[in-house]
């Protein structure tokens, strides 16, 4: 059965149809954590900070208390900073059961600071959005062009006609690497010098798999 489709590309699909069994769907989700919340953006969110409520753990999705509503109209923007680079492979959008549920979603990648003049602009995917009230379908990124993530911009563009939209949880699937900074010290032994040590800082990616 399908559950809806995206332009150029990806798809959707259920979660409960995944590879892992249940008890390790939520690890897939985990992405959440990478997420610089601090500098998390929600513009048009009725409730500042609201929009960062949505982005929680698998296990409490269903938790209706945090959720994000639009304000002056149905659109939503996330602009989603992550502690490191990101491969993003799939997204999940619960909304409620009426016409507030996004419809339309449409995502770019390392626009830092992007407003809602920006998003006139191509998408690098969009995706039409089935109802989902149980946190289930997911949408299928194009991989290849969401390889190198270290910002993302999540454009909630239309609902089914309510005034409003309300969202009450995104999940993100993926990899996560971290750029950690190793210290080497090199020693240098010369025959009429004293040792001296020379100090070389290097970049090691260290890759979590989430998915």
């Amino acid at each position: 059965m399908s559950h809806g489709h995206s332009h150029g590309g990806g798809g959707c699909r259920c979660a409960a149809e995944r590879e892992e069994p249940p008890e390790q769907r939520g690890l897939a989700y985990g992405l959440y954590l990478r997420i610089d919340l601090e500098r998390l953006q929600c513009l048009n969110e009725s409730r500042e900070g609201s929009g960062r409520g949505v982005f929680k753990p698998w296990e409490e999705r269903t938790d209706r208390s945090k959720f994000v509503e639009s304000d002056a109209d149905e659109e939503l923007l996330f602009n989603i900073p992550f502690t490191g680079n990101v491969k993003l492979k799939g997204i999940i959008v619960m909304g409620e059961d009426d016409d507030s549920h996004p419809s339309e979603m449409r995502l770019y990648k390392n626009i830092p600071q992007m407003s809602f003049d920006d998003t006139e602009r191509e998408p690098d995917q969009t995706f039409s959005l089935n109802r989902d009230l149980t946190g289930e379908l997911e949408y299928a990124t194009k991989i290849s062009r969401f390889s190198n993530v270290y910002h993302l911009s999540i454009h909630i563009s239309k609902n089914f006609g309510a005034d409003t939209t309300k969202v009450f949880y995104i999940g993100l699937r993926g990899e996560w690497t971290e750029l950690r900074r190793h210290e080497v010290t090199i020693c240098n032994y010369e025959a009429s010098a004293n040792p001296a040590d020379h100090r070389v800082h290097q970049v090691t990616p260290q890759t979590h798999f989430i998915s």
